[in-house]
């Protein structure tokens, strides 16, 4: 090999450690789901911004003509070096990389794979071609790697489930399991709120809602003593849910909601539904949000199984358990047709509200004690809380938020204040949100299309202003408003999103 073939192989190989930091970063995000990466580097390189397809053309023709004059691998190795265009090797939210055991172990199955290809190709005589199509091939080789080494993540995480299987078992708390589309984390915060005044209560902290995090939960915070568990679950598939009631066994199950979120690995709604109903195996009683239809007709499938089914909701004259309506500033609670409570000042969703009094009422605790901790449920962090901002206007940050049933309830908070299905959603959201403001700051390129097409088909004229990152909406914000303005930040997606 000469040395110009030398250097063109080492500036690959260099490059490709570049993509790595990017696309590792991507993987950690996304849980580590193998085929994650491939995803979006497809979306970074061709779906979202045009001058990275030039970047990217770039280093395609680099690597094939480094079949014949080897030194364009150089070209391939400079293209990914700087792109996709917008990917930061760094990131900035929610953080940088984090190098724990899991990611050294997928970064160190990577490598092997990846030299171990660049080396057969300089030991066929053909260095620089394969190690620039490697380079190119980064996103396939790190999925991959989190294909052979989910076996072993797996096997590592058993002990700690079995320990905390364990721990379950001996101390034996009533487990409510809280899972949904959205409205999870909320409604699991507010049922160990009501729950808290009258018994010892662990909740699962943030968004610990995977069979790692129940584990650490459990581990870490369950302690001699605690008569109730809250346990949020999430659900990237079918299965999951499932795999999880073997172990942590709730007796009281809840369905907060069903959106289209996680549509592209759930592929229908329908799935979706499936996959939460796995939160009643083995349970008691079912707790479920009946504004949905589809969450109707399993609360009878449920029922036929001999569970006790508790249906809450919004919508009068139903025949709920539980209900919660808004009327002008207050939350109206009623039990069994019977009116407990008026709440004022509390923006808490009302479907989540009803799920949580419904589990509360069912752990024992009087409804005296519920109505005199409803006015003080707690705010999530990043989901409606209220901050007033250094220029006097309002900030809603409901930036964890991505879901459009969600996204329309915070646009009622402001305005009480003041795929094909992705794209229709987030048409409707920007339609629906031209009745309430007047601005609407789109950030970055994921859904830009589709919210401009839903500003331009709005009944009410609204003023889009496009922005790259998250930083120069807030600059726009500082610049623009005053006292008596209100701005709602809605879904702060990860900066893998373009």
């Amino acid at each position: 090999m000469t040395l110009a073939d030398g250097l063109s192989v080492a500036a690959a190989v260099a490059a490709a450690a570049l993509a790595g930091l990017r696309w590792m970063r991507v993987a950690q995000r996304e849980h580590y789901l193998s085929g994650s990466v491939t995803r979006f580097a497809w979306r970074w390189w061709v779906a979202w911004r045009p001058l990275n397809r030039l970047v990217g053309a770039v280093a395609v023709a680099g690597a094939a003509v480094a079949a014949a004059v080897p030194v364009a691998a150089v070209a391939t190795a400079l293209a990914l070096a700087v792109g996709p265009l917008g990917l930061s090797l760094r990131g900035r939210r929610p953080g940088p990389l984090a190098w724990t055991r899991r990611l050294r172990t997928l970064a160190a199955v990577w490598a092997v794979l990846h030299l171990g290809v660049v080396g057969i190709g300089v030991a066929a005589g053909a260095g620089p071609f394969v190690a620039a199509v490697a380079a190119l091939l980064t996103p396939l080789f790190i999925d991959a790697a989190l294909a052979l080494t989910a076996p072993l993540e797996a096997r590592l995480a058993r002990p700690y489930v079995e320990r905390a299987s364990r721990l379950l078992r001996s101390i034996r708390p009533t487990v409510v399991a809280v899972t949904g589309s959205y409205g999870k984390t909320s409604t699991k915060g507010y049922i160990a709120h009501l729950v808290s005044g009258t018994r010892s209560v662990l909740a699962t902290p943030r968004s610990f809602n995977n069979r790692a995090g129940l584990a650490r939960a459990v581990n870490e915070q369950l302690a001699p003593g605690t008569d109730v568990f809250v346990a949020e679950m999430g659900a990237y598939g079918p299965g999951e849910i499932a795999e999880l009631c073997t172990w942590i066994r709730p007796r009281i199950g809840v369905i907060t909601a069903i959106g289209p979120v996680h549509l592209e690995r759930f592929k229908s709604e329908e799935r979706i539904v499936e996959a939460k109903a796995e939160v009643f195996t083995g349970v008691e009683t079912a707790v479920l949000n009946v504004d949905d239809p589809r969450l109707e007709e399993l609360a009878y499938r449920v029922r036929s199984s001999g569970a006790r089914v508790l249906r809450c909701g919004t919508t009068e004259g139903t025949g709920l358990d539980v209900q919660v309506v808004r009327e002008g500033g207050s939350l109206v609670v009623a039990a069994g047709g019977v009116e407990l409570a008026r709440v004022r000042g509390v923006d808490a969703p009302a479907a989540n509200v009803a799920c949580a009094v419904a589990v509360a009422r069912e752990l024992g605790v009087p409804d005296a004690d519920i109505v005199r901790r409803l006015p003080t449920l707690p705010v999530v962090e990043h989901r409606l809380s209220s901050v007033k901002a250094g220029n006097g206007c309002s900030i809603i940050d409901d930036t964890y938020n991505s879901n459009p049933a969600g996204s329309r309830v915070a646009l009622d908070v402001m305005g009480r204040r003041a795929g094909p299905r992705q794209a229709q959603e987030n048409a409707t959201f920007a339609a629906t949100a031209a009745d309430v403001v007047t601005d609407l700051v789109v950030v970055g390129h994921t859904n830009r299309a589709a919210l401009m097409a839903g500003a331009r088909a709005a009944a009410r004229p609204v003023e889009v202003v496009l922005v790259e990152d998250r930083e120069k909406a807030a600059a726009w914000v500082r610049e623009h408003l005053g006292p008596g303005d209100v701005v709602l930040y809605e879904n702060d997606l990860p900066d893998h999103f373009a």
